[in-house]
């Protein structure tokens, strides 16, 4: 619960700019690098509810933005202060305003895991969809593991299969920083499986992270073990000498079981309330 007490990781936390945080306004070196920083941007990033409704009782301005464009509510979102976002959006904070770097409110709720942001942000009007590439919400939320935000925006219509250039989809995104739940909320959902990077399929991401248990999570949803990726290579010759990864591979290049067929073709059909067995 939000509250005026003191956060155990004041300081530890960062700006949605990359601005200093508060701990810096102490220190006379940093004062430039901060002084746009306001007292309400300190109260939001901090979970400081009292502190947030004083100022804003003193007529503070809920949209005040420092040079990066960062807002109060893009503070409260990346703080996880869902008590926070809801006084500043009632007071008439901006739900899709962006920072210089593209992030909005909502991918800041994204960057702390926080369902409580993303559903107060929804409810206020919060586009689904990221204005620019270089900041979508769903490769953040796969990137950082944090599979409710996952869950939740792919049930309310994100496209779970968004490809980024220079990210791939958000299951590639997934396996490449080995977040397996999230590949897993993500296939469950109807992620294409072979759909990567470029050339390079998530199946390669897993493999040349020695994953033994994304790679068997993705081949068992019926990911291309042949599939070759730029370099004119198989996800298992990405595997280094020795690693029982190998051995893992070649168990799968068999025929499929019965039950596994089976399973494939439900998936696929997006069948994904029914229980399957796992082995």
């Amino acid at each position: 619960m939000d509250d005026e007490g003191t956060n155990q990781n004041d300081g530890k936390l960062q700006g949605a700019g990359g601005q200093a945080s508060a701990t810096s306004l102490s220190n006379p070196l940093m004062r430039d690098l901060v002084s746009d920083w306001s007292p309400l941007h300190d109260a939001s990033i901090h979970g400081r509810l009292l502190t947030l409704k004083k100022l804003i009782k003193q007529g503070s301005d809920v949209n005040l933005v420092t040079a990066d464009q960062v807002s109060p509510l893009h503070e409260a979102c990346l703080g996880g202060h869902a008590a926070c976002a809801s006084v500043l959006l009632k007071h008439g904070a901006q739900v899709n305003g962006v920072t210089v770097d593209w992030h909005s409110p909502l991918f800041s709720a994204c960057v702390s895991g926080s369902v409580a942001c993303l559903n107060l942000l929804l409810q206020h009007g919060a586009s689904l969809h990221p204005p620019c590439d270089l900041a979508s919400p769903m490769h953040e939320a796969a990137k950082r593991g944090h599979v409710q935000c996952v869950e939740f925006l792919a049930s309310h219509g994100v496209n779970i299969d968004h490809n980024i250039k220079h990210l791939g989809t958000p299951l590639y995104v997934a396996c490449e920083n080995q977040q397996l739940n999230c590949a897993k909320k993500l296939l469950e959902s109807g992620a294409n499986v072979n759909s990567g990077k470029g050339l390079d399929s998530p199946l390669h991401a897993a493999a040349r992270n020695c994953s033994a248990e994304l790679v068997t999570l993705l081949i068992d949803f019926g990911a291309d073990i042949w599939v070759k990726n730029a370099e004119s290579k198989r996800p298992m010759e990405l595997v280094p000498p020795g690693s029982p990864m190998g051995q893992l591979f070649l168990q799968k290049e068999g025929p499929l079981s019965l039950m596994q067929l089976c399973r494939l073709c439900i998936r696929r059909h997006n069948q994904k309330h029914i229980l399957l067995p796992q082995n």
